[in-house]
């Protein structure tokens, strides 16, 4: 297991700092990379992160989880996907799809593309979205055409059908209607059954799982973006049951919470529109991430022991 240190949010919490200091966990300071790879990256930057990720491991090491900081670097899940050797699916847990086509960089709203453009990856699952980004999609440069070629699968937690324009082809996630993309609702679904309907359909026997703790509700998390629905009972009862039929090559996890510095005036600006209104955790707000990454480490030693 490893722990990039970006943002200080997750290396000094106690389940993982217990872990760091028993060495079952590898900590591998990236803090003077952060502010260039916030909200978003270059291709440099991108090189700079794997590049330092790869200085830091021992010969053979392949940590199989990776916990990194707040969801403002979800996209650094791209850079991790470029380093497997096999054909993949990922299961992506988020209250955002993470899909927007433009502008195509490394960004945390359109790291999914990235991932997909690797020829190893071959479908993305999305689950838990109860975001604004599903509301006329289309304006919000989604990419609409992966979905409907099966490449991408989003499954809401709950989700009012979506207004579209064009024409896609209807999927296992969803149906379209005249002008509505209809959402299968997971909140309406038996989960375990859904959950079996769903891995006999993976083109891949292997998988990446890939969590933003936003997809949890408030009570579950605090993170920098607003937050959804999915109960973690749910989640954690997701990832047993994919690392009981997969095989699960490796973990990503992010969604804790730090403040947000920027000098950068763009990030700057990306970030106020981005995020929901500034708030200011208290410590006992922050002890829920905590209490959540430990019940999640919990998990991920039992189903990957």
């Amino acid at each position: 297991m490893r722990v990039i240190d970006l943002d200080g949010s997750v290396a000094a919490q106690e389940p993982l700092r217990r872990r760091i200091d028993a060495g079952a966990a590898t900590r591998i300071d990236a803090a003077d990379l952060a502010s260039s790879l916030r909200i978003f990256a270059t291709r440099a930057a991108m090189d700079r992160f794997t590049g330092r990720l790869r200085d830091s491991a021992a010969p053979g090491d392949e940590p199989s989880v990776t916990f990194y900081g707040s969801g403002d670097f979800h996209h650094l899940t791209a850079g991790l996907l470029a380093d497997v050797r096999r054909d993949i699916s990922v299961i992506h847990f988020d209250n955002h799809p993470d899909w927007v086509r433009f502008p195509p960089t490394f960004n945390c709203g359109a790291w999914v593309n990235r991932a997909l453009e690797l020829p190893h990856v071959r479908r993305v699952v999305t689950l838990g979205p109860c975001s604004g980004d599903l509301v006329r999609p289309e304006l919000q440069f989604a990419n609409l055409p992966a979905l409907s070629q099966g490449r991408i699968e989003l499954y809401p937690w709950r989700h009012a059908p979506s207004r579209i324009w064009g024409r896609y082809r209807d999927g296992p996630s969803h149906r379209q209607d005249r002008g509505h993309l209809h959402w299968r609702n997971l909140a309406d679904e038996r989960w375990d059954g859904f959950l079996d309907e769903l891995i006999d359909r993976l083109p891949t026997q292997a998988i990446w799982i890939t969590i933003d703790k936003d997809v949890l509700g408030g009570s579950d998390a605090v993170t920098n973006w607003d937050q959804g629905d999915m109960p973690l009972s749910q989640l954690l009862l997701a990832v047993e049951q994919l690392a009981e039929q997969c095989e699960v090559l490796g973990i990503d996890v992010c969604g804790d919470y730090s403040a947000a510095v920027f000098s950068d005036p763009l990030r700057a600006t990306l970030a106020y529109f981005d995020h929901p209104p500034h708030f200011s955790p208290s410590v006992d707000d922050l002890a829920i991430n905590a209490q959540v990454n430990a019940a999640l480490l919990g998990c991920f030693e039992r189903v990957l022991s």
